[in-house]
């Protein structure tokens, strides 16, 4: 009987501990998860990307007149003061080739105005010569006047033919001076572009001033050549008014007003540069991103606040990266964007509670691409599952992946 009740109970214990450990083994294990307690935080909402520097007024020279421009002397970031500076200079064009036609027609009229000069000059010599006759008669009838063996009349006629003569002179001599300029006229169309080379740098030249105190920007036409009226030549700008145009998305530029603040870092200094956005420009533009993508951009542009002395290597084009602060909010609740998911179209977390992940639907708020802000559902120091995979399921225990880590 003894041995029956040994039997028993051996067995028993046997069984008991196979129970046990089959209990155990198909036990579910906790999932090792990472988490996060929630508490209220500071959110700061904001937009990054990629801007530039430019001058805020940048000024084109063109020429004024279509001429030969000298070659530029100048180099980009010359100083230039306003008006005093001279920047470019225009000469005169050389003339034009003649074809056979045009050439014999201008040798023909170099004929007729040398004709009509000596024409000239002889009107003149026939002109003084009656003026010479003419101041001897007056004489001559002044004389008989003393003696009174003419009348008043006649020396009054021999005066007025003295005056007639000599206004005579005078006419033939305007003449022959406009024959002259004709003469030089007609030798002009025959100057050759050959002719001309060796005036260059002697005749006057129109000079091109500065148009405002700054620094050259860009060169345009720096050799020498024959521009038209209007051809652009340089940029001058002043490099001491810089200010950031940001190319952002149509979709986030209507979140950009003026006043909010931007933050400009990796431009090339140790710290942090501060603007403030002065305008959102009302016309979008097309541009192809790097991925072949055309986008809808709007440029926002943006003055500094920092001082210049801490900018003062900044140029005109210079990348920068900048941020644009939408929001700032204090001692809110948030989590981390990693913890969301999607139930229907709500938003939830895993919460944690005595170690069995139970699902919850909270409401969120504003967010940005770190956390986003929890206006109900959730608490101060409520601890949430982040990065739930598809092990995380409402009711299955879970254990800290930290804490587990440390215990060992």
């Amino acid at each position: 009987m003894k041995n029956i009740n040994r039997k028993t109970l051996f067995w028993g214990f046997v069984s008991a501990v196979l129970l046990i450990g089959l209990v155990y083994a198909f036990k579910p294990r906790a999932v090792m998860v990472d988490w996060h307690v929630v508490e209220p935080e500071q959110l700061i909402i904001s937009i990054r990307e990629e801007g530039k520097t430019q001058v805020h007024d940048i000024y084109t020279l063109s020429a004024p007149v279509t001429g030969r421009l000298k070659r530029v002397d100048a180099h980009v970031g010359d100083a230039v003061t306003m008006s005093a500076t001279t920047v470019a200079q225009i000469e005169p064009l050389d003339p034009g080739f003649l074809d056979p036609r045009s050439e014999a027609q201008a040798k023909a009229d170099v004929q007729a105005a040398e004709s009509a000069r000596q024409l000239a000059e002889a009107e003149v010599s026939q002109a003084q010569a009656e003026l010479d006759f003419a101041f001897n008669e007056l004489a001559r009838m002044r004389e008989l006047s003393i003696s009174g063996a003419i009348s008043d009349r006649e020396l009054e006629m021999a005066e007025k033919g003295y005056k007639t003569r000599r206004a005579a002179v005078a006419t033939a001599q305007a003449a022959l001076q406009m024959r002259n300029f004709e003469a030089e006229r007609a030798n002009a169309a025959l100057l050759s572009p050959t002719a001309t080379q060796i005036l260059h740098g002697i005749c006057d030249c129109l000079d091109i001033k500065a148009p405002v105190d700054g620094h050259i920007l860009r060169i345009l036409h720096k050799s020498e050549g024959v521009v038209n009226v209007g051809t652009p030549i340089m940029e001058i700008g002043n490099t001491g008014k810089l200010e950031v145009v940001i190319e952002l998305l149509s979709s986030d530029a209507v979140q950009v007003e003026p006043g909010q603040l931007v933050l400009i870092n990796n431009w090339g200094g140790d710290h942090q540069l501060r603007a403030r956005v002065t305008r959102i420009e009302p016309i979008g533009f097309t541009k192809v991103s790097a991925l072949g993508i055309e986008e809808q951009r709007v440029n926002v542009i943006a003055d500094f606040l920092s001082p210049p002395a801490d900018w003062d290597k900044l140029g005109h084009g210079f990348q920068v990266d900048v941020k644009i602060i939408i929001a700032e909010l204090n001692d809110v609740l948030t989590v981390p964007i990693g913890a969301l998911f999607r139930v229907g179209e709500q938003w939830a977390v895993f919460q944690v509670q005595s170690g069995v992940a139970r699902q919850q639907i909270i409401q969120l708020g504003l967010s940005n691409q770190l956390s986003a802000e929890v206006t109900a559902g959730l608490q101060v120091n409520n601890t949430i599952i982040l990065n739930p995979g598809n092990q995380i399921v409402d009711g299955v225990r879970v254990v800290s992946r930290e804490e587990l880590i440390e215990s060992r």
